[in-house]
């Protein structure tokens, strides 16, 4: 825990070092204050940063002599990248003069002598030490002492490539640390000016939310709904839906062209809507395009993205399937018993005659399948299903079989039920008997006696 700081005005004093009037000197293409320490030029920190959350980018430092302070630090972890393009030379710059992410903490409540919001502290976060993976960026902040409690943190991305922000962790206050989960990814500043918007863990209803975040509650509301104006982005995280309008050419010839699924005449589940344009032949049909929008935050990662890329998945299959053709003997045999399946994933196929067609193909697909080699042959082995490793036998099981029924198609088909027993209206002369197995003990004991059948 720091101690609060009197900050007080600085008084001249005379030394015999002369003072700097020029600017710093330069080597090459970086300054001599960057590269040795003893030349950088220290910031005074007696000063409150004001700025406009409306959009100016001007800020304002306000002395005073007499207020009370705290110092504390935000520690950003952020997740690594493959970062492949020629903007990460830009970015190791930014990252190098120590502006790689700017950070905004807001008061949880507004200011009770003017009824407004209270001034935000800004800073730039620099680039600190890897962990475990991950990426810290810290900054340091100078918290007023009628601050009060923090209620969000604004975030801008300084870099040309999105990134992914685990959390933020803010200590140093006299009431402990305050955590902010964020797991989300954050546009590039360049991409879209507006600001991230992450509240702290604490949770409130909405009637008792802080005053002073309370419009950026609504505004991250209001983000996330969209307007439904305008085509999608790909780093945008709109969840705003629409019906089944793209699923054929309706601009090609007759036989591509598909009916809209949604409405009243053929109802069904919505999708994310893209707002691609509209087709020239139907209105009421969206053209294709093969970049399909999902929301940031539930998209693949940049690795599983260059995992599953077509061209990569394409390669290794041309190279995998003749050599598995020369090894099953018989297509439509099936596997003969349960061990036959288990040896898919521990003893493996072996590939005859694969040769140099091998080199580098089987890393670009690690979690579907992974090939071992020895001096005398090549071995297939298929990764195992997280199922599998868990419980061999639980797919055996009534629950996992439930489990994996409501994951796929079949939540469409259920319905509520309205008649008890349960009976079948199907012929019973092909269908057999009309009542359910299921009766009125069998779901009271799965729903472990909570409540009796009628409640």
């Amino acid at each position: 825990m720091l101690k609060p700081q009197l900050q007080q005005s600085s008084q001249s004093t005379k030394t015999l070092i002369p003072s700097w009037n020029t600017n710093p000197l330069f080597l090459a293409s970086f300054p001599i204050n960057i590269l040795n320490k003893n030349f950088r030029l220290k910031k005074k920190n007696n000063f409150r940063v004001h700025h406009n959350y409306n959009g100016a980018n001007t800020t304002k430092a306000v002395l005073n002599s007499t207020e009370i302070s705290t110092g504390v630090k935000a520690v950003v972890t952020v997740q690594k990248q493959v970062n492949l393009n020629l903007s990460r030379g830009l970015d190791d710059i930014g990252d190098l003069l120590g502006k790689s992410l700017l950070l905004w903490i807001v008061a949880a409540e507004l200011d009770h002598k003017t009824g407004i919001e209270k001034p935000g502290i800004r800073a730039y976060a620099h680039r600190g030490r890897d962990v475990d993976g991950d990426t810290h960026y810290e900054a340091d902040f100078v918290i007023p002492e009628d601050f009060g409690e923090v209620g969000a943190i604004l975030v801008e991305n300084e870099h040309h490539k999105e990134m992914y922000v685990k959390n933020i962790v803010i200590d140093g206050f006299v009431h402990g640390k305050v955590e902010i989960t964020c797991n989300s990814w954050v546009h590039s500043k360049f991409d879209n000016p507006d600001k991230r918007i992450f509240f702290t863990n604490k949770s409130y209803l909405p009637s008792q939310t802080p005053s002073g975040v309370s419009r950026l509650r609504e505004e991250e509301l209001v983000t996330l709904r969209g307007d439904g104006i305008g085509e999608r982005k790909v780093f945008e995280r709109i969840y705003d839906y629409d019906v089944y309008n793209d699923l054929g050419e309706a601009d090609g010839n007759g036989d591509a062209k598909r009916p809209v699924l949604g409405g009243k005449e053929l109802p069904y589940p919505r999708r994310c809507r893209t707002g691609r344009p509209r087709s020239k032949k139907d209105p009421l049909s969206e053209t294709r395009s093969t970049f399909v929008y999902v929301p940031r935050d539930e998209a693949f990662s940049e690795v599983k993205s260059l995992t599953f890329s077509g061209n990569t998945v394409y390669s290794v299959l041309h190279a995998v399937v003749p050599a598995l053709e020369s090894v099953v003997t018989d297509p439509n045999l099936g596997f003969p018993h349960f061990p036959a399946i288990d040896s898919l994933f521990n003893v493996g196929v072996d590939l005859p005659g694969l040769g140099d067609k091998k080199s580098g193909l089987f890393n670009v697909v690690p979690r579907l399948i992974k090939a071992i080699s020895d001096t005398r042959k090549d071995v297939l082995l298929f990764e195992s299903p997280q199922l599998v490793q868990r419980d061999k036998f639980s797919w055996f099981r009534d629950v996992e079989f439930a489990r994996q029924t409501l994951a796929g198609l079949n939540p469409y088909s259920i319905r509520l039920v309205t008649e008890w027993p349960l009976r079948s209206k199907l012929d019973p002369k092909v269908y057999g008997p009309p009542e359910s197995e299921i009766t009125k003990e069998l779901i009271e004991k799965e729903i472990g006696n909570y409540m009796t059948v009628e409640q």
